[in-house]
C-alpha cells in the first residue's frame, strides 16, 4: 500500500490535501479494524501531526474513539479515558494514542471548546463512523471564536508589553529564573497576539512556533526575533522583538493602560475569582 492521500474539511477555512505515509496508513487501517466492530465505539476520528500532514516517519497516531454515553461513563469512573497501542504498528517506535470521549463532548466543543481544543480538530480525519452528522459537527469545531476577538487583542498585547518590561528587570537583577521565564512568556504572548490578529487558533505550546511561522500578517523578521531571544534570553532581544510587535499597528492601548490592565486582570484577579491570563 502506498501514500494515501485525504481532501480533509474539517477546517471551516479551507479543503487541504494530506499526505499520509504507507506505515501511518496500515496503523490507521488496523486502529479501525480493531474497533469499528465493538458497540461500545461509535466512530474513530484521527487527529495530530498524522492528519494535518506534518508528521515525522516516527511520529505516533494521535486520534479521538467516540464511546456511547453508557461506555463512556464507564471508562469516565475508572478513570480510564486513554487507548494506548503498539501492536497496531509495525515501524520502530510506533504506537498509536487516543482519547475516549463522547458525542455530548464534541457538541459541546463545538459550542464553547477553548481555542487549543478546537485547534485539535484542524485536519481531523472520520477513520469510521456510525454516527449521523459527525461530518458537519466536525466542521464546527476548528472555527476562531469572534466572541471576546477585540478582547483578547488587548490582553495578548498588555501581556507582550509587560514580560518585555519584567525581561529588563530581571537582567537588572541578575534573576536568571524570571529572565528565561519571561523570555517564553513574552514570546507566547507575541504569538498568539499574532495568532488572534490573523483569526487563527491558538494550537498549544508544542505547535505554536509552526503556527506563527505560517500566518501572513506579521512583521518582517519576527520568526528570527522570536527564535533569537528564546534561544537567548536577554533584553536587547526582547526590545527586538517587541519593537516589531508594538510597531506592526496600533493596538489601541497606552502604556499606562497596559501596566493598569497587568495589575487588574492579573495581579488582582483574584479579587474577581477569575483565571489570570497567565493560566489560560
Amino acid at each position: 500500500m502506498g501514500e494515501r492521500i485525504y481532501n480533509s474539511g474539517t477546517n471551516a477555512t479551507a479543503t487541504t490535501r494530506v499526505t499520509i505515509r504507507s506505515h501511518h496508513q496500515r496503523a490507521i487501517d488496523r486502529l479501525a479494524d480493531a474497533y469499528h466492530n465493538d458497540p461500545r465505539f461509535r466512530a474513530l476520528i484521527i487527529g495530530g501531526s498524522v492528519a494535518k500532514g506534518y508528521a515525522r516517519a516516527d511520529s505516533d497516531v494521535d486520534f479521538l474513539i467516540v464511546a456511547t454515553d453508557e461506555a463512556f461513563e464507564q471508562h469516565r469512573a475508572a478513570r480510564d479515558l486513554f487507548i494506548n497501542r503498539r501492536d497496531l504498528c509495525d515501524y520502530e517506535g510506533g504506537f498509536v494514542d487516543g482519547k475516549i470521549i463522547n458525542l455530548a463532548f464534541l457538541t459541546d466543543l463545538a459550542d464553547k471548546g477553548n481555542e487549543p481544543s478546537r485547534a485539535a480538530f484542524e485536519g481531523a480525519i472520520v477513520a469510521y463512523s456510525h454516527l449521523s452528522g459527525l461530518d458537519a459537527l466536525l466542521k464546527r469545531i476548528p472555527v476562531y471564536p469572534e466572541v471576546g476577538h477585540d478582547e483578547r487583542i488587548k490582553a495578548f498585547y498588555c501581556m507582550a508589553f509587560m514580560q518585555h518590561w519584567l525581561i529588563h528587570e530581571a537582567e537588572r537583577h541578575g534573576n536568571s529564573y524570571a529572565l528565561t521565564r519571561g523570555a517564553s512568556q513574552l514570546a507566547l504572548f507575541t504569538g498568539r497576539l499574532f495568532l488572534a490578529h490573523n483569526r487563527r487558533l491558538f494550537p498549544y505550546h508544542k505547535w505554536l512556533p509552526r503556527a506563527l511561522e505560517s500566518v501572513p500578517e506579521k512583521p518582517d523578521n519576527l520568526m528570527v526575533c522570536f527564535n533569537d531571544l528564546l534561544e537567548q534570553p536577554g533584553g536587547d532581544r526582547a526590545t527586538a522583538l517587541f519593537a516589531r510587535v508594538r510597531a506592526f499597528r496600533d493596538w489601541g492601548v497606552s502604556d499606562l493602560e497596559a501596566y493598569t490592565w497587568f495589575m487588574t486582570d492579573v495581579e488582582w484577579s483574584w479579587m474577581s475569582g477569575t483565571i489570570p491570563l497567565e493560566d489560560w
